[in-house]
């Protein structure tokens, strides 16, 4: 008699945490990061950058999903292959898409990361499968409030896609005149690769914290008027920002340039 009393008085203390349990378990990444303490939508034709010469406005799209358990596995061989691939039409072009503008990428589908252990937790036992699936994704014109552009909460304020993603950046930068030998100087978390005018500059393998000119490019010429800057940032697990600016001979930040996203 004693252990049915201790069986059904267990059974209604479990009954009773259940609730509890099963809303910590639905507990996903929310939405309701303040992004404008991180980055604002663009609102005026050009900028400048900031007082060391980081370039602050940019074109991004909305998180591609491309699942990763590790970011060790972000070889050169790795990140060209995928980063070679074409995801939406225009990539690396001269024609920059618009604000607003929406496009379909195929991605691996992931189901929302379960955040009730206060970090990501990874499915139980071997790699899971993911299913292609067709998704629309937009593009935000947004100026950076600090040196680097906070991907991370870009995503939090837009999707429940921020780990195990390819982020997309591009941004025009306008001279007055020819700029040779300047340097394009990049970090980022994690692995990235960029491109100045459609030939590839820099690439940022393996399992990286953002630091600032982390990369730095071979001499290049920044050429009179428009030239385009294309950027792309993947990342398992983890948070995701990058950095970037010119630097000339000296290594000084180059700041005579203007920047948009047209």
């Amino acid at each position: 008699m004693k252990n049915t009393i201790k069986t059904f008085a267990v059974a209604i203390a479990l009954m009773l945490l259940l609730p509890a349990f099963s809303a910590r378990a639905q507990v996903y990444a929310d939405s309701s990061t303040d992004l404008d303490k991180y980055m604002v939508p663009v609102t005026t034709p050009t900028a400048v950058p900031d007082a060391q010469g980081f370039l602050g406005r940019w074109l991004l799209l909305e998180p591609i999903s491309k699942p990763n358990r590790s970011n060790t596995v972000f070889t050169d061989s790795y990140i060209r292959e995928v980063f070679g691939q074409q995801y939406f039409p225009g990539q690396l072009g001269n024609v920059l898409p618009k604000d607003g503008s929406k496009v379909k990428v195929t991605v691996e589908y992931q189901p929302p990361v379960n955040l009730s252990a206060g970090r990501p937790m990874m499915p139980m036992g071997g790699a899971p499968q993911y299913e292609k699936k067709d998704v629309q994704l937009k593009w935000h014109a947004m100026d950076s409030k600090r040196f680097n552009v906070k991907l991370f909460r870009f995503a939090t304020n837009l999707t429940e896609d921020r780990y195990g993603v390819i982020f997309w950046a591009v941004t025009v930068v306008e001279c007055d005149k020819d700029m040779p030998n300047v340097r394009l100087a990049v970090g980022s978390n994690s692995a990235s690769m960029w491109w100045v005018n459609g030939e590839e500059a820099v690439i940022l393998s393996g399992d990286r914290r953002m630091v600032m000119d982390d990369c730095t490019s071979q001499r290049l010429t920044l050429k009179k008027g428009r030239n385009v800057i294309w950027g792309a940032v993947i990342n398992g697990p983890g948070m995701s920002d990058f950095c970037a600016r010119f630097i000339d001979e000296e290594g000084n930040p180059v700041r005579n340039i203007t920047l948009s996203t047209k």
